[in-house]
């Protein structure tokens, strides 16, 4: 028998077709990483008949009532009231240091609100980032933040490109990732104050030879840079436009391979071109998005997602535990000592982000 090195909680109750979702999806991850124990927390009556089916999850877990759980459209202040909720004692199990990380499909306001009361953020970090995966013309590409912070100062923009560059590190085993800055151009007088005051400081600390400067939005697709940095709102919007122009090209590559007898003839054709395109932009493969400065690896999974793509966020999830991920961000803003230059941001109060999940 192996021994178990770390564990994972997991919120049993998150997630559109939670909770047999939920359970499938441990059970691909223990099969992948036979030295994990997960703490699973949900409503018992719901999950028991599950795992007598999961003897593969079974085996892996340690089961954890919870009476309620938090609902999509819940706003984060209610959810902060509920002590009972299977994503309140998921998050409890990794403040208490029971777990070392926690894996959530639930609500993504809800859950960032949690996180930053019951975790709390690394010392030296004003602001949590959101960062996900996504594909790119050279390969997979990683962007922050994604939601969790509408309005950025310089400073937030420094400390997510401290901890982009170790997610990239951790994730996608970069040496040396590239780091852009999005902007509305890539001239070095484009943008606001707060991005170039940035970019000045980037270009002066440790990671300066990685800083490739300011990118456009053409460059995320592109690939330009390995990781991209950004205010929540910017991303967000950059996030869920590249989503629908995915669903744009499926739609339209349908209509086109079914309008006649010879489109048909030519899919058959294309079909092994186009099944290799669609694994490699199936969304199981990006899905779980980590929120980046917390004293914990909490990592959030898309809600509409199945077992395969909660397995992967769990994948995820045990990459920055098994590659001390945290130790890591602290390490490298220590190194950037010109932080101390630029005004702290105050924290900002709990928002209802649940429009970013």
């Amino acid at each position: 028998m192996v021994t178990p090195t770390f564990t994972l909680a997991v919120d049993a109750m998150g997630g559109d077709h939670a909770p047999e979702m939920v359970v499938r999806g441990v059970a691909i991850a223990a099969e992948r990483h036979p030295e994990a124990r997960f703490l699973l927390v949900g409503d018992e009556e719901k999950l028991k008949p599950l795992l007598r089916k999961l003897k593969r999850a079974a085996a892996a877990c340690t089961l954890r009532h919870a009476s309620e759980y938090v609902s999509s459209d819940l706003k984060p202040t209610a959810a902060l009231r509920m002590r009972g909720s299977s994503m309140r004692i998921a998050i409890d199990a990794v403040a208490s240091g029971e777990a070392s990380g926690v894996v959530s499909a639930g609500n993504t306001g809800a859950l960032l609100a949690l996180a930053k009361i019951v975790i709390k953020t690394l010392p030296g970090i004003a602001r949590p980032a959101m960062a996900a995966l996504g594909p790119s013309a050279r390969g997979d590409v990683v962007m922050l933040d994604l939601g969790a912070n509408v309005a950025c100062d310089a400073r937030n923009l420094v400390e997510f490109a401290v901890m982009g560059d170790m997610f990239a590190r951790t994730v996608l085993g970069l040496p040396a990732p590239t780091i852009g800055l999005l902007n509305v151009g890539s001239e070095e007088l484009k943008g606001d104050e707060r991005l170039r005051q940035a970019a000045e400081v980037l270009r002066e600390s440790h990671i300066g030879p990685q800083f490739h400067g300011f990118v456009e939005g053409h460059d995320i697709a592109a690939g330009t840079t390995d990781v991209i940095v950004t205010d929540g709102f910017t991303g967000n919007v950059a996030l869920k436009t590249g989503e629908g122009a995915l669903r744009l090209v499926g739609a339209l590559l349908r209509q086109v391979f079914s309008a006649n007898l010879a489109s048909k003839l030519a899919y058959i054709l294309a079909r092994p071109g186009l099944d290799r395109l669609r694994e490699w932009l199936d969304p199981r493969r990006y899905n779980g998005a980590v929120l980046l400065g917390l004293n914990g690896v909490v990592v959030k999974s898309h809600g509409g997602t199945d077992a395969q793509g909660f397995a992967h966020a769990m994948d995820v999830a045990m990459d920055m535990v098994v590659h001390h991920f945290n130790d890591r961000i602290r390490e490298g803003l220590a190194k950037i000592g010109t932080l101390k230059s630029l005004a702290p941001t105050p924290p900002a109060p709990a928002r209802d982000l649940s429009a970013a999940s």
